[in-house]
């Protein structure tokens, strides 16, 4: 297992992202093969032309060795398949994480706002901590990223005195710098605050708890109550909060990064991890009235799992599992092909956004098609 310095050519971290990539392609293959649908000389033999891994600052989740370490993760399953390979990654794992843990603290010790590329799910912390509750669940880097997602909770000092939340951010949520003049604090899961919220809950589920866990879990659910708003429409949030105030909660595109399923999905985990009926409850309502507005739903115009119909799909699967009424999910569920068949195909054939993360959301809603791997854990939703 070789290593590379770090990114200077793009196709290289194409070539390695678990987004857009072959190895997020390797995902829908792995499924495949778990089930004798695919054969496993093919996975292998497309796994081997993804080398040297970066193992740089830029590494994550879904760059490179991590990103290695999760699909070969879910490719070993019960076996020893790729066991010598997991364990020379195991250590480069724990040894990226500690250099990041480190970086990140240093930053809050100096006063410094926070970045996405620090603690998020794709490029951050959040996405290195999903990795090692999977893979390492009882290891010191995974309690060590706990201690520090509970750090970024507590709140900061801004430069005129004011106080901001833990992961407040200096930069804009979107390509357009004037959307968030001062910086702000993002409230979706893929890169705010609701990533964390979910990785601590299913820690918590998993039994791996640090000081502080709990109030910090609390402290994220407060302030996003904060950002909650019901009316005739349903339940939804805000996207972010920044200087001007809260961004409008407005009917939005029920997407898993950013919209009301990803947010109820991590409302209802931390619901169950604090045994708190009534945000579970909460959240579980909050996605039913999101599923009945049409009008809601016809803004997913494709299939992909970000921003489309597959993420919806695999969310709402995840919560119907956990509902304290799972009838009314699961009867929507019934349904829900025909409305992913109507959205337009992807072009890429990618995870994230591509042909390989519809196609995993779509079987796993087809009649006794239960998926064999956990291949949606790097969504954090389960």
């Amino acid at each position: 297992m070789t290593t590379a310095p770090p990114i200077t050519d793009t196709t290289v971290a194409l070539r390695q992202s678990l987004a857009r990539g072959p190895l997020g392609t390797a995902l829908l293959d792995i499924e495949r093969a778990h089930r004798g649908l695919a054969s496993w000389q093919d996975v292998h033999r497309q796994l081997a032309k993804v080398h040297p891994l970066i193992d740089g600052d830029e590494a994550s989740l879904f760059l490179g060795a991590p990103a290695m370490t999760y699909v070969l993760h879910l490719a070993a399953g019960d076996s020893g398949r790729y066991a010598g390979a997991l364990h020379t990654l195991d250590g480069l794992m724990a040894a990226h994480t500690r250099r990041r843990l480190a970086a990140a603290h240093a930053r809050i010790d100096q006063g410094r706002y926070a970045a996405f590329s620090e603690y998020d799910l794709f490029r951050g912390l959040t996405g290195l901590g999903a990795l090692l509750l999977r893979r390492q669940p009882e290891s010191d880097e995974t309690r060590l990223v706990l201690e520090y997602l509970v750090r970024l909770t507590e709140p900061v000092t801004g430069p005129t005195g004011e106080q901001r939340p833990g992961w407040w951010v200096s930069h804009s949520p979107v390509s357009n710098p004037a959307a968030t003049p001062g910086g702000h604090a993002n409230a979706g899961i893929a890169h705010g605050i609701t990533g964390p919220l979910a990785l601590l809950a299913l820690a918590k589920r998993r039994g791996v708890t640090v000081n502080g866990h709990d109030a910090a879990m609390v402290r994220i659910c407060r302030w996003l109550d904060g950002l909650r708003q019901s009316d005739h429409h349903g339940t939804r949030w805000s996207r972010w909060i920044s200087e001007a105030g809260p961004a409008p909660a407005v009917p939005d595109t029920p997407s898993w990064c950013y919209g009301t399923p990803g947010l109820a999905r991590a409302q209802q985990l931390a619901g169950i991890a604090l045994g708190d009926e009534d945000r579970k409850r909460m959240a579980e309502r909050a996605l039913l009235h999101c599923l009945a507005n049409e009008q809601q739903l016809d803004l997913l115009a494709n299939r992909g799992l970000c921003h489309g119909v597959g993420g919806l799909l695999r969310t709402v699967q995840r919560v119907a599992e956990d509902a304290e009424n799972s009838n009314r999910l699961t009867s929507w569920l019934l349904h829900a092909p025909q409305r992913f068949l109507l959205a337009e195909a992807p072009q890429d054939p990618g995870f994230i956004e591509g042909a390989a993360g519809a196609a995993l959301a779509f079987q796993g809603v087809e009649p006794d098609a239960e998926s064999v791997t956990d291949w949606d854990a790097c969504l954090l939703l389960i």
